[in-house]
Parts: C-alpha cells; structure tokens; sequence
C-alpha cells in the first residue's frame, strides 16, 4: 500500500480531528483546488473517498461540503480497485 500512495503523491497519514473518519488516519491527495481523495485507515483497512473541501487545510479538522466513498476496503492487487483509484487521478 506504501507503493500506492506514495506513487499518487498522497500525504504523510495523521489523525482525524473532524468525527468524519470516526478518528481513524487519513491521507490524502489534491484532485483540484477543492476536491481531494483521501484514503482512510480503519484498523488493517484502507478505504477510499473523494470529498470537496474550500482548500487542503480543513481536511481533517472540518467536515466536507462533499464526500463520496470510491471503494471501501481497498486492495491494491484489484484491477477494478486500482482503475477506479486511477479514473480521478489520471
């Protein structure tokens, strides 16, 4: 999972302080100036979602305007899985 994230240039995991994320770590990477797909630690789980914040700084402390879950229990050996994250980034 290291590989996948660091290859989509997503952040360093950290806490979630909003209640969002249930306090699980996220990360996450820029889309655009206002969405982003963060990736959610929940025990040995990676869950994916693509969220729509006024700028990178809330994510985190503040809920979303938006946020949508792409795959829940990501698995980096699915195709489907690895297309779907691929679809918003490339």
């Amino acid at each position: 999972m290291e590989n996948v994230l660091k290859y989509y240039e997503f952040s360093s995991f950290f806490k979630d302080n909003s209640g969002v994320f249930n306090g699980n770590e996220i990360c996450y990477t820029i889309l655009n100036d206002t969405h982003f797909l963060i990736f959610e630690k929940e025990e040995e789980k990676y869950n994916l979602y693509v969220s729509r914040y006024r700028n990178d700084k809330e994510i985190g402390f503040e809920k979303p305007e938006i946020l949508e879950t792409v795959i829940k229990n990501y698995k980096k050996s699915s195709p489907t899985h690895r297309i779907a994250l691929r679809k918003y980034i490339e």
